[in-house]
Parts: C-alpha cells; sequence; structure tokens
C-alpha cells in the first residue's frame, strides 16, 4: 500500500492530533509528527541524527530536545496510545499480551544495559529488556506499552541510576511480572477492552503473577515450565490424625501435588488446528484436565516437609508439536471451555512476537544512541505511535475492501453456515504481516 508524500503527511497530521493536544508548545507539536515520520520513511538507521538528516536537516538540535531533554509529560500520550488502541482493536475477543523483548547493545552506560537472557539471540548477551503489552484482534496488533526492565546490577547502584536520569520511582528492584502487573493496572484504568491476557512461561511460572491476574477478575492463559506442581481437581482439604503429641491444627491435602508434565501422563491426547498460515493449517497435539494450582500457602506435610496448599482450579493444558517439542500452560477459562477453545486461546500469543519484530526491523525500536530513561522511553513511544498509526490505515485499507466486496454482486451458491464458532474472531484479512509502504524520499520537513 502505497501514498503519495503528500496524501500520508496530511493523514498523519489528522491521526496525531489527539497526541499532539498534549504536547503544548507549538514547537514540540511540529517536532512529534517529523519524528514519526523519520521512524516510518527509509533509511538504515533510525536514530535522531540520521533521521534529521533525511527529513530536515535545520532541525536536529529541536529533535533531539524534543526527544531526549524536551519538558513534556510522556504519560500523557502514553494514556492516548492507549485510548486510540483500544479504538482500532479493542474488543471482548481482543487479547492483552505480555512478553519482554530483547534489544543487544555495547557498553554499559546507557540505561538498562547490562549482561542478561536475550530472547532474540537464545542464550545471554549484553542488551536492553523491555517488557511489552500488545493489544491484538485477530492478527492484527497494536502495542501498547514499553517499559525498561533494570537488572540488579542497575538497581543497586544509586549513582549508576542518578547519572541515567532514572525517576525516583522506578529505582527500587521490580521483577518483570510486577512491571507487567503495573502496566495492566494502566490499560484497566483507561478502560482499554480485552477478553483474555496471555503470557509465556516466562510470567506464567510466577505465582504471584496468576494472583494478581485473577485479582483483578481477569481471564488469563501463560504458559509454565514442565515441573510446575499441581493437585488433581478433585483434591480435598483433610484434618490429619496425629500419631503422637498435640492435635493438628491445620487442613492438609489428601493427596501430594505433582509436576505439571506427570499430571498429563495418562491425558487423551487430540490433534488440533487452531488457524490456518501461510502454508496451510497449524496443528498440534493438546491434552487438557481440569487442576488446582499449587500456590496456596505453604503447609508442612507429614514428612514431605513444607509445600504449597491447593489454590485455584485451572486448566492444565499439554502442547505436543511436530518437532518434538513440548510445552504445558495453565489457563483459568471457565470449565466448560473445549479443547479447540483453550488451543486457540493459548497459541494467540504469537502475534507480539511480530510486533517486535516490525518495531525493531521497519521502525528502528533498537536505534536509539541515547543513555537517558526519559529519552529511551519517549523513543519507544514514538515507535509505538508510529506502529498504530500503520495499523489504522491497514484497518482502513481491509475495510474499504471489504465494503467493496459487500456492494459487488455475488456469483457463489449460498452455503450452510459452518457449526463451529471460531474462537478468535478475526477483523482483518487473514495474513496481514507486512507494514503499509509509504514512501517519503521526497517527502519535504
Amino acid at each position: 500500500m502505497r501514498s503519495t508524500p503528500s496524501d500520508w503527511k496530511e493523514e498523519l497530521a489528522y491521526w496525531l492530533k489527539p497526541f499532539l493536544e498534549h504536547l503544548g508548545h507549538k514547537a514540540r507539536r511540529r517536532m512529534c509528527p517529523l519524528y514519526v515520520r523519520g521512524l516510518i520513511g527509509p533509511g538504515d538507521r533510525k536514530s535522531v541524527q540520521p533521521m534529521a538528516a533525511r527529513l530536515a536537516p535545520g532541525d536536529y538540535d529541536q529533535l533531539h530536545h524534543f526527544i531526549a531533554a524536551g519538558v513534556w509529560d510522556a504519560a500523557l500520550l502514553e494514556t492516548e496510545l492507549l485510548v486510540q488502541g483500544d479504538k482500532l482493536v479493542g474488543g471482548s475477543d481482543a487479547v492483552l499480551v505480555i512478553d519482554d523483548t530483547a534489544m543487544p547493545k555495547k557498553g554499559k552506560h546507557s540505561v538498562g544495559v547490562a549482561p542478561q537472557y536475550a530472547s532474540a539471540l537464545g542464550k545471554n548477551a549484553n542488551c536492553q529488556t523491555l517488557v511489552s503489552l500488545t493489544l491484538a484482534r485477530g492478527e492484527v496488533p497494536v502495542m501498547l506499552a514499553l517499559r525498561l526492565f533494570l537488572p540488579e546490577s542497575w538497581t543497586s547502584d544509586q549513582a549508576r541510576l542518578k547519572r541515567a536520569d532514572v525517576p525516583l520511582e522506578y529505582r527500587t528492584a521490580r521483577t518483570k511480572p510486577e512491571i507487567a502487573l503495573a502496566e495492566i493496572d494502566r490499560v484497566i484504568a483507561a478502560d482499554v477492552h480485552f477478553g483474555c491476557v496471555l503470557a509465556d512461561a516466562g510470567y506464567g511460572l510466577s505465582a504471584p503473577f496468576r494472583q494478581g491476574l485473577t485479582a483483578r477478575n481477569l481471564t488469563w492463559a501463560v504458559g509454565i515450565p514442565r515441573h510446575l506442581k499441581v493437585y488433581p481437581a478433585g483434591v480435598r482439604l483433610i484434618w490429619p490424625v496425629a500419631k503422637r503429641g498435640r492435635p493438628r491444627r491445620r487442613h492438609v491435602p489428601d493427596i501430594l501435588s505433582i509436576p505439571a508434565e506427570d499430571m498429563l501422563a495418562d491425558a487423551k491426547w487430540q490433534t488440533v488446528s487452531w488457524r490456518t498460515g501461510t502454508k496451510g493449517k497449524l496443528k498440534a497435539r493438546f491434552a487438557a484436565v481440569r487442576v488446582r494450582t499449587a500456590d496456596g500457602p505453604p503447609q508442612r506435610i507429614r514428612d514431605k516437609g513444607q509445600q504449597h496448599l491447593p489454590g485455584d482450579a485451572a486448566w492444565l493444558i499439554g502442547e505436543h508439536r511436530a518437532s518434538g517439542e513440548k510445552k504445558y500452560y495453565l489457563a483459568n477459562l471457565p470449565a466448560e471451555t473445549d479443547l479447540r477453545t483453550l488451543a486457540a486461546t493459548i497459541k494467540a500469543r504469537w502475534i507480539c512476537e511480530q510486533a517486535h519484530q516490525q518495531l525493531k526491523e521497519e521502525l528502528g525500536l533498537d536505534h536509539f544512541e541515547g543513555r537517558s530513561w526519559q529519552g529511551f522511553h519517549r523513543h519507544a513511544l514514538m515507535a509505538m505511535i508510529a506502529f498504530a498509526f500503520l495499523q489504522y490505515r491497514r484497518l482502513k485499507k481491509v475495510r474499504r475492501e471489504k465494503k467493496n466486496q459487500r456492494t459487488a454482486p455475488s456469483t457463489k451458491p449460498a452455503r450452510c453456515p459452518s457449526r463451529h464458532r471460531r474462537a478468535l474472531r478475526s477483523t482483518a484479512a487473514s495474513a496481514m504481516s507486512a507494514l503499509p509502504k509509504i514512501d517519503l524520499r521526497n517527502d519535504a520537513a
């Protein structure tokens, strides 16, 4: 999808109006669209200097000041992004995907840089790690939040935090699940609409994270490690009989918890297809049983030592892929949920990986060359705004095509409606991997 520079600039100016209203000064209202155009436009680097050289050679100082040191409240634009993202893809059939993405980076002075696990590389590396929240419906994602994770080597060094201008409220150690829950609270406060929260095992193994989602009355489906302990759904709490000494004062379960993979060892496995990809139907073997999570209060149980008591009821889901890889999940979806819906729900998480890739490869998320907390997060915010604008154009184009199809007379015979209801309905075309292309080579600043 290509547009002339003038058409594109007019459309961006219209779409950015709600954001620009929060910027106040006219110089900032001019720099914001310029920065977004630089991120979307051509060029190998999307840092301030090369973007200014391509679009506005005389405005480098103003553009740098806008992103690195300008006096404006990013929180207002972050909230506006939540509002606009909800308008684009929010709904009861949307999902909110929690994940993190790593950006390899040399040196040690840029905020958050430290040796840590980089998911993009599959190993430990010197990098920055961002906790991300992606709202998606069908195959259309909109990135709502990117918040930097600070490892212990940073939070234990107050002088280092001060040099990077990290705000006081972010200078204490926070785990990735804690950061995710805080960002989810922002999403809820902005009244963003979604049906289910999804996360991988890096978050799903955290009992406080799962309990935090439940406490917020959210539906969730998360990955877990194979060794996470669960109880059978029918576990009962009983009074233990004391062979000697005082009578026992606390209940104990009548059966011990076991690893998730053992719980599914004798389950019935079925081949399930959850959607159609570019190479045909995507399918794997799944099994699901009702369990109770072993994340209740800790309690000493006979000679077995201290174990966690049964927690809430949930679905335990196993996946055997064609490659031989095995994955396990927990979900608090209703007890009557069928296996195909469970599979489609947990597999909807893939869309965030596509969003991460496009933000890096096409919009320069990992190209920022500053060192400060403020500059880094403002650059990430501009990248998310640019991504949301391109999704706005994508959906607009799809709706226009659908409208044209409805107005054209059909030559196909009528068919009976399908007997199977899709678990996750798409609001867009079945294959929407490429972002809209906009040619800015001849665009004047």
